[in-house]
């Protein structure tokens, strides 16, 4: 989930390559989606450009993970707020 004061640059859904891993990114207005069909064990970075539209006070809600085919495996990050001036 992104916060309220973030539009996204690129809003068209598409595969894309990063880190080393292919992937496909969807965008929808309150959250972007990763789908993955393999992960290696370690540490990956998502990076996806945006701008600001509103200033303020605000919260950057929660990222999580899930596994499609065992939903029982998941995790979730803690919220963030941030201050835009």
């Amino acid at each position: 989930m992104g916060a309220s004061c973030f539009e996204l640059v690129n809003v068209l859904s598409c595969y894309k390559w990063q880190g080393g891993f292919g992937y496909y990114e969807t965008t929808k207005d309150a959250s972007t989606n990763f789908f993955l069909d393999y992960v290696s064990k370690g540490t990956y970075v998502f990076e996806y450009s945006l701008f600001v539209t509103h200033m303020g006070n605000f919260s950057n809600g929660v990222t999580s993970i899930q596994c499609m085919y065992a939903p029982e495996f998941t995790s979730h990050s803690e919220e963030i707020r941030l201050t835009v001036e």
